[in-house]
């Protein structure tokens, strides 16, 4: 079982599920180490000095931001500290939505959300919420050095965080031609139409991801065998280490919270710019100094 990448909490209005961020994705694209072809020796490669050709020790390299050509400034460790998010394992659930809202080009990176132990009630009382109301959860969260936005969406019995890409991330369909002419000016007939939605109706399906399979790989996978058996090679495979076992929390009295949450009115509290913005009422929050965790 893969380890967690942090364990804290999801928090909304007054209460804490305690959680463990885990990764919901599987990179099984085959590695291939580059070799010189003359004595299959492994190719390394080096940090070279542009200048001198000498290579350049680790405790000798620097960051910087190329501002112009062939201008550079130097970026300190300290010039990141002060950029970086405040480091907080929550999952700060700031508003909720309906997700059919969010386009699909904004959605990026799948995560699970997996309750500790003790921690199920309050985990099932938000998932069946959200599966209810047909709603998800809009949320920040600081993984490692970055703060993300992020929806939190039922998935079946599990809690799903996906991590949204910012509005800047993406390329404006402004910046590309579609045809946006009327069907007359692309000699599209009615006929057609009908025929191309017959076509796509005999087509239908039902999504079964497990039908699906990356055949390429697999293709590559049994010539990699046989090359191995070819050469009288023996793969050797490690287990993965067990992640440490989950940690207890106490009885939590979710009424009392949910009905405090509700009569404050009060919302979590976004970090780095969005708590700015609840300063000038764009934003609903409370601060992190009021909010008291529920263990």
């Amino acid at each position: 079982m893969p380890r967690p990448i942090w364990t804290g909490t999801i928090s909304f209005g007054l209460l804490n599920i305690p959680i463990r961020l885990m990764t919901a994705e599987r990179r099984v694209d085959l590695h291939f180490r580059m070799l010189d072809s003359r004595d299959q020796s492994p190719i390394r490669y080096e940090r070279v000095n542009a200048e001198t050709g000498e290579e350049v020790p680790w405790k000798d390299v620097v960051k910087a931001f190329e501002y112009d050509k062939g201008n550079y400034v130097v970026i300190e460790k300290e010039d990141f500290r002060k950029a970086a998010p405040e480091s907080s394992e929550s999952v700060d659930i700031e508003a909720f939505l309906d997700p059919s809202e969010i386009g699909p080009e904004y959605f990026e990176k799948p995560y699970y959300l997996v309750p500790t132990k003790k921690a199920e009630k309050g985990y099932v009382l938000l998932r069946e919420t959200l599966s209810r109301s047909n709603l998800a959860g809009l949320a920040r969260v600081v993984i490692r050095t970055r703060e993300y936005l992020s929806l939190v969406l039922p998935r079946g019995d599990a809690l799903v965080l996906i991590i949204l890409r910012f509005p800047q991330e993406l390329v404006s369909v402004d910046e590309y031609d579609f045809p946006a002419k009327s069907l007359d000016a692309y000699r599209i007939n009615d006929k057609e139409l009908e025929m191309a939605k017959s076509l796509v109706e005999s087509m239908a399906s039902k999504w079964a991801p497990k039908g699906y399979r990356d055949e390429f790989r697999l293709r590559l996978q049994k010539v990699i065998e046989a090359r191995v058996r070819s050469k009288g090679k023996k793969v050797r495979v490690e287990e993965e280490e067990v992640a440490p076992g989950d940690t207890a929390t106490n009885v939590v009295d979710f009424m009392s919270l949910l009905k405090r949450s509700i009569d404050s009115n009060r919302r979590t509290p976004a970090t780095g710019k969005a708590a700015k913005k609840s300063s000038t009422g764009k934003r609903a929050g409370s601060t992190k100094g009021k909010k008291k965790a529920a263990k």
